[in-house]
Formats: structure tokens, C-alpha cells, sequence
């Protein structure tokens, strides 16, 4: 489902009336429109199906070494995304790291940062998001484990209630063999692994 950039302006504009503002005036006159167009880029994953990007998988076994089996995890750090709340319709933004054991099949590693910003560019909280993103690749690879750790920042907390301007929120979904805590507990260790 699109969003309705018209009547998201209109409701913009009787926003700025409601706070005391014109929206006449020359610094808002274009405001509606772009907080329209804003809401149609920050929630486009409203409808959107997260498992499409992880429907072309790769099989192993008939792949160009049938020999080597994966026997570890595939680990993908330091993903960008950016949400907004559904509580106050601030944003959050931060980084996801995703693992996963596969099985006989592996995707695409761009796949995993579309499954992401599908489930994120829609009313979240960072707990749910973090869980969504870990069923998706579950239920559509046959993935024996799969990790998701999200490190946000939200600006509910940042800019408004407490101001704590330097916390960040952490949140970890597991499923399959990254649910018994010492599979975990190597992944995360693997995920907050210095660069060399």
C-alpha cells in the first residue's frame, strides 16, 4: 500500500495549525509536501513482502564446490537502517548484524540488507523489528540457526524525555542453534570482533 501523499500533507498542514503555526508562511508553505514525501521513503516496507528478497537461493551442494559444505556461520555486520518509532513517530537508526548456519541453501548477501530495510521502513519498535527480520530468514532459508543484533539510537530517547544523548539500545532475536546460549554468546563475541 502506498502512502497517501495528499492527505498526509493535509494532516501536516493541520499539524502546523494545531502547534500555533501558519502554514502559509515561507519557511512551511512547502513543508506539508515534504514531510508527505518524506513518509512515503520512511515507511514503503508498509505491505511489502520481506521474504521476496531472500526467494533466490544458491544451493550448496550443487554449487561450484559440492565438496565443501558450510560447516560455520555466515555472519553480515554493520548494516544500516533507519526506523521510526511507532510510540512517537521519531526515528531510530542504528546498525544490524545478522547470522545465520546454513543449510543445504545460502542467499545473496545484498539480500539480507533488503529483508532489513523492507521490515524497517515501517512503524516499529527495535524489539519486534529485530524479531521480524530473524523469521524472515528463517521461514525462508533453511537456515539451521539464524542471530539478529540490533544497535540503535532513538531520538525518544535522545532528544526528548531523559535527553540521554550517548545511549544506545541493543537487542538480540535467535532462533534454531543460536538459541542455546553458548552458540550465541560465539556470535556476538564474532560480531563485536575488532577490524583488522
Amino acid at each position: 500500500m502506498a502512502v497517501d501523499r495528499d492527505r498526509v500533507a493535509a494532516l501536516v498542514r493541520e499539524l502546523l495549525e494545531a502547534i500555533g503555526e501558519d502554514p502559509e508562511r515561507p519557511g512551511l508553505r512547502q513543508t506539508p509536501q515534504r514531510v508527505a514525501d518524506a513518509y512515503a521513503e520512511f515507511f514503503a516496507g508498509v505491505g511489502e513482502d520481506a521474504a521476496a528478497p531472500l526467494a533466490h537461493t544458491i544451493s550448496v551442494s550443487r554449487g561450484p564446490a559440492p565438496d565443501t559444505l558450510p560447516s560455520g556461520a555466515v555472519i553480515l555486520r554493520d548494516v544500516l537502517f533507519r526506523s521510526v518509532c511507532e510510540h512517537h513517530l521519531l526515528p531510530f537508526r542504528g546498525h544490524a548484524h545478522i547470522a545465520y548456519l546454513p543449510g543445504e541453501q545460502v542467499v545473496g548477501l545484498g539480500a539480507l540488507p533488503k529483508v532489513v530495510e523492507i521490515l524497517s521502513s515501517r512503524p516499529q519498535v527495535q524489539e519486534r523489528l529485530g524479531e521480524q527480520i530473524a523469521d524472515v530468514i528463517a521461514g525462508s532459508l533453511d537456515a539451521r540457526g539464524v542471530l539478529v543484533v540490533l544497535d540503535a539510537t532513538h531520538e525518544c530517547v535522545t532528544m526528548r524525555g531523559g535527553r540521554q544523548t550517548d545511549a544506545s539500545t541493543v537487542t538480540i532475536a535467535a532462533r534454531g542453534e543460536f538459541a542455546e546460549p553458548a552458540a550465541r554468546t560465539e556470535i556476538v563475541a564474532l560480531i563485536g570482533a575488532a577490524r583488522s
